[in-house]
């Protein structure tokens, strides 16, 4: 009986954490070059990253050559845009599930 529990507890623990993550929805960012854009000083090179609620977090999930030339006017070392995000905090970075830009207008 006691096994049983253990199982029907495992069960459900799991189907919890499988709502929560569908549960997770859009939200509008900052998102720029971190080190060009946000002063990030953690990484060498550009490394795109999202800046939410006035704090920055590196990116992983995608990268930032893969939305242009992170070097032209309107790239991410250039300027800072916006982009609707669903991902999650791990540790001090934010992993996305999807990364929408919103405009190519400078922000």
């Amino acid at each position: 009986m006691r096994n049983l529990f253990y199982i029907l507890l495992l069960i459900f623990g799991n189907s919890l954490s499988a709502q929560e993550k569908k549960e997770q929805k859009p939200q509008v960012v900052e998102v720029s070059c971190g080190q060009c854009q946000f002063g990030m000083t953690e990484k060498n090179g550009c490394d795109l990253a999202v800046r939410i609620d006035g704090k920055s977090y590196f990116v992983e999930g995608t990268k930032i050559d893969d939305h242009g030339d992170a070097h032209a006017h309107d790239g991410f070392c250039s300027t800072i845009r916006k982009a609707e995000v669903i991902g999650e905090f791990k540790g001090n970075r934010f992993v996305v599930s999807s990364f929408k830009l919103l405009s190519n207008e400078k922000n």
